[in-house]
C-alpha cells in the first residue's frame, strides 16, 4: 500500500482495460441517462452521434473502478474530495477497451489533519486507439504513514 510519503509529484500509475459493450451501455443509459443515444441502438442513429454511445458518466464510473483497481494502491482507498476538471473529448463506443493513466500533478500536506493529505491527480482515460475519451483533474485524501510503519 501506497501512502502520501510514498507518492512525488510526476508519478504515473495505470489501470487494466475494460470493454464496453452494447449491454452495459444500454443497461447503465436506461437507468442513470435515459437519453436515446445511450440506451437504443436504432433510435441512436437518428441523433447527433449517428450511433449508440456510452453516457459520459458511465465512462466516469467505468474509469473510477479501473482507478480503484489500479497499480496505485493508496492506503485507505481513493477517497475523492473534489473534481477540478472534467471533459468527455469524444465519445465511448460499444467495443471500446478503455486502461486509465493517472499522473501526480501536486501533493499538499493537510495542516490540521497530521494523519492525511492531498494529492491533485489529472487521469486520462484513453480508448484501444491512445485516444483520449475523458480528462480529469480531480483531488484525492491520502493517508500519511503511521509513525513505526
Amino acid at each position: 500500500m501506497r501512502y502520501f510519503e510514498d507518492v512525488k509529484v510526476g508519478d504515473r500509475f495505470h489501470t487494466g482495460e475494460h470493454e464496453m459493450s452494447v449491454a452495459e451501455i444500454t443497461a447503465f443509459g436506461r437507468q442513470y441517462d435515459p437519453q436515446p443515444f445511450h440506451t437504443d441502438p436504432g433510435a441512436a442513429a437518428g441523433t447527433l452521434f449517428g450511433r449508440l454511445v456510452a453516457s459520459g458518466w458511465h465512462t466516469a464510473a467505468v474509469s473510477m473502478r479501473l482507478m480503484v483497481l489500479s497499480d496505485m494502491q493508496l492506503d485507505g482507498g481513493v477517497i475523492g474530495q473534489g473534481v477540478e476538471a472534467l471533459r468527455w473529448p469524444r465519445p465511448v463506443l460499444p467495443g471500446d477497451k478503455l486502461r486509465v493513466i493517472m499522473e501526480v500533478a501536486e501533493l499538499r500536506p493537510v495542516p490540521h489533519r497530521p494523519d492525511r493529505g492531498t494529492i491533485r491527480l489529472h487521469c486520462r482515460t484513453l480508448n484501444q486507439h491512445g485516444k483520449i475519451v475523458q480528462d480529469m483533474t480531480a483531488s484525492l485524501v491520502i493517508a500519511r504513514r503511521p509513525a513505526g510503519a
